[in-house]
């Protein structure tokens, strides 16, 4: 029996204080990586759902995590995986992430 993704929501938040219970005991790259890595896992899971598009929240900060979104986005839509990404025109601390055409 194939295995099925669970549905990811429409809107995830990459900060890892949203996701993650014991910050305190991660280095702040490790704390980046796991927010890539739910980005990673999110955005999987929409492909498989056909998602028309899916939203995620990068945040304002240094902007570290929004260049790493990017760049992992940009390898996406280098592949084929997605169509196209773009700041929301609502609010910029979010990126909006089309899936099909």
């Amino acid at each position: 029996m194939a295995r099925e993704l669970p549905r990811p929501a429409k809107e995830v938040d990459l900060h890892a204080e949203d996701f993650i219970h014991d910050m305190d005991v991660y280095e702040a790259r490790e704390l980046l990586s796991e927010s890539i890595d739910l980005l990673r896992a999110s955005l999987d899971a929409a492909i498989y759902w056909d998602y028309p598009e899916i939203r995620f929240i990068h945040g304002k900060g240094k902007g570290i995590l929004k260049k790493a979104v990017y760049e992992e986005l940009a390898y996406y839509k280098q592949s084929g995986a997605i169509a196209s990404y773009h700041p929301s025109y609502h609010n910029e601390d979010i990126v909006v992430v089309h899936i099909g055409l």
